[in-house]
């Protein structure tokens, strides 16, 4: 019943509702991750309180709003959050590092501004891309489900979360990509020369994605928690359902420019 109320409530936003209102809505959004993901960073061991969470999510608000409001080059707002997703990210995995508030909440000030700012250029393109993405995101995450509960035998970073395993990652591939190929005949119509592109764009994401998953699992593991909040029954807090869209939605915006600059 969430999932039906959060899907209808998405598509009605994403198609019905005003520039501006898309911006009020999605920024709203943005603030209660940025309040969850300070319930994550630690400080001296000790959990944050909430002044400080409180000011930690309005300098997300703040730093997203005056952000947008530069007109910078898509270049300088979404460059700094896919260099983290492509290279920190998986190195800070790997690593183990500690997620203290010293390291974690500079990085929610870099990477949710970034992921807000992104739901509001690509939707500015056009809907259909941003629906595009989180299909294929929803895709790769079902395919991974089932097929790893079919066939998962390999772990694919059991420290961190053992229920992944690489069948559920080569399943969640395969769903892309057919995925992808379903979309093809609404692509733009520049031939089959968009074929290796769009392909190569959407696994790029599902890479995103599932290192983002891994990220939020990682905190939250460090953290001590199962669930960044609780606000959506059944399906635990805001930062849950967002972290592969925080990892993938920034890098969409940066390569979609590149692809049709």
């Amino acid at each position: 019943m969430t999932a039906a109320v959060l899907i209808g409530a998405v598509i009605a936003a994403l198609y019905l509702a005003t520039a501006p209102v898309w911006a009020i809505l999605t920024l709203i959004v943005t603030l209660l991750a940025a309040w969850e993901w300070s319930s994550l960073a630690h400080g001296a061991g000790q959990p944050l309180n909430h002044p400080q969470r409180a000011i930690f999510t309005l300098g997300v608000g703040a730093i997203s709003v005056g952000l947008a409001s530069l007109s910078l080059n898509p270049l300088w707002l979404f460059l700094p959050a896919a260099l983290f997703w492509w290279l920190i990210a998986p190195i800070w995995l790997s690593r183990g590092w500690a997620s203290t508030s010293a390291r974690l909440l500079p990085l929610g000030l870099l990477l949710l501004p970034s992921f807000w700012l992104a739901l509001v250029n690509l939707r500015a393109i056009h809907p259909n891309l941003i629906l595009a993405i989180i299909g294929a995101i929803a895709i790769a995450d079902s395919a991974a489900y089932f097929t790893g509960r079919k066939f998962g035998k390999h772990k694919l970073a059991p420290a961190i979360s053992p229920g992944k395993t690489l069948e559920g990652a080569l399943g969640a591939a395969v769903g892309v990509t057919l995925y992808g190929l379903a979309l093809y005949p609404w692509w733009p119509l520049c031939g089959i020369n968009c074929l290796p592109r769009g392909l190569g764009f959407f696994w790029l994401l599902l890479i995103l994605s599932i290192v983002g998953d891994l990220f939020e699992s990682w905190i939250k593991r460090q953290a001590g928690v199962k669930d960044s909040g609780t606000i959506l029954p059944g399906h635990g807090g805001v930062l849950d359902r967002l972290d592969s869209l925080i990892s993938t939605l920034p890098v969409a915006a940066l390569l979609w420019h590149w692809f049709t600059r």
